[in-house]
């Protein structure tokens, strides 16, 4: 999926409103990490509408979020302000992020990492990260071949957009493309499974937030898709349910220097 590009911007409203889902064993696992918390300074690669950066903003870190769709980060700005969150969130692609060396603590990529063009981030990612910083990559997924409801919404979502890569998912380790391996060092790997809540209103959003979807169907099959999930909704699943996800974490540490070759 590398260098391929997707208008997040077309679904931001729902964005905010419908993917804010993650579970507390989510961000407790990180913090268990001893990451992201006490002043520790904090870059997040494909931010959206700034999720990870406004959950974990209690634990005491100084974010700073980055996308590549204005839109979302016209939301998180939004969301932000109404918490009185100090967080810095602007527009720019992960290649072309510009700090200086050894800024960052710690830099997460959550439900990004197949976007972004590796053999630039790479070297890049460790540049920016002090000596023994880490580098996250985070990834929830729905589990259709477990779970009734998960697997009918993929149905429908292929009927109108057979194209669409993101369906299928089965418990897996996240993928930690070869280029980082050359500047980093992983340190850890887990997957565990969690139930996550919605109502039949939260998961028909949370499907049209999606990449199958919202992002990518024209009009006219958008149109269709709606009618027709949600009346699968209205046929299949009562008001409150919960639908079987998976998490993946992979914890990367910065290689010692004497280790490097010169960093672009």
């Amino acid at each position: 999926m590398k260098n391929t590009v997707f208008d997040w911007g077309k679904t931001s409203e729902d964005y905010a409103k419908y993917r804010d889902i993650y579970p507390d064993e989510f961000y407790h696992y990180i913090v268990k990490l001893g990451l992201c918390k006490d002043e520790q300074r904090v870059l997040d690669i494909g931010t959206g509408t700034g999720v990870l950066p406004r959950n974990m903003y209690g634990y005491g870190a100084k974010w700073t979020g980055t996308d590549i769709a204005e839109n979302q980060i016209e939301q998180a700005k939004k969301l932000a302000d109404e918490s009185e969150m100090d967080i810095d969130f602007f527009t720019c692609k992960a290649e072309d992020i510009d700090f200086p060396d050894d800024t960052f603590d710690v830099i997460t990529a959550c439900q990004c990492i197949w976007y972004l063009d590796h053999e630039i981030t790479a070297p890049k990612f460790a540049r920016l990260l002090k000596s023994g910083g880490r580098f996250l990559i985070l990834y929830m997924g729905w589990l259709p071949y477990e779970d009734k409801i998960a697997e009918k919404s993929e149905e429908i979502i292929l009927k109108y957009n057979p194209e669409w890569t993101g369906c299928g998912d089965t418990v897996h380790p996240v993928w930690v493309p070869d280029e980082y391996l050359e500047f980093f060092e992983l340190v850890s790997q887990e997957e565990f499974r969690v139930d996550i809540p919605f109502t039949r209103e939260t998961w028909h959003g949370r499907m049209r937030a999606c990449r199958g979807v919202g992002v990518s169907m024209s009009t006219e099959n958008l149109m269709k898709w709606e009618e027709e999930h949600w009346q699968m909704l209205m046929n299949n699943a009562i008001d409150k349910f919960n639908i079987k996800h998976y998490i993946s974490i992979a914890e990367l540490r910065k290689k010692d220097s004497s280790t490097l070759r010169r960093l672009p």
